[in-house]
């Protein structure tokens, strides 16, 4: 059921900013910054070989993004993503054993145009886990 991992995100204040060390020392592909209202976030990708990193910055008062800078003031990693191939199959098996889906349980569109859900970090060992369909 899980399949690779997506992305690391890294939470900052200026995601072009964080992303340009990566372009400039790593030679990745950055992409554009992209907002994302309905999830509070601005993103800006560095797309490495096999994996991503990706940037979030706060969009709007209300980011989760913010809340969690001002407890992390440096920034850090606040999730990882892992592809599934059916993400309501996913949900449900992962529902049946215990695990917490935040928000209304349902998946929105994520940064990259798919479907997604992200999962409670007490049941995954403090990480909170960011869900994409495949």
């Amino acid at each position: 059921m899980l399949g690779r991992l997506n992305h690391v995100a890294i939470a900052v204040r200026d995601a072009q900013k964080a992303a340009k060390i990566y372009g400039v020392a790593f030679g990745a592909e950055i992409s554009d910054a992209v907002p994302l209202p309905e999830h509070g976030v601005i993103t800006v990708f560095a797309t490495l070989p096999n994996t991503k990193i990706e940037f979030i910055q706060p969009y709007g008062e209300t980011s989760p993004i913010a809340r969690f800078l001002e407890r992390n003031a440096d920034g850090g990693i606040h999730h990882i993503c892992y592809e599934v191939p059916d993400i309501i199959a996913a949900r449900d098996t992962l529902v049946r054993e215990g695990a917490r889906v935040l928000g209304d349980g349902e998946p929105k569109i994520g940064a990259h145009g798919k479907p997604v859900l992200f999962l409670h970090p007490k049941d995954f060992s403090g990480a909170l886990v960011e869900i994409e369909q495949a």
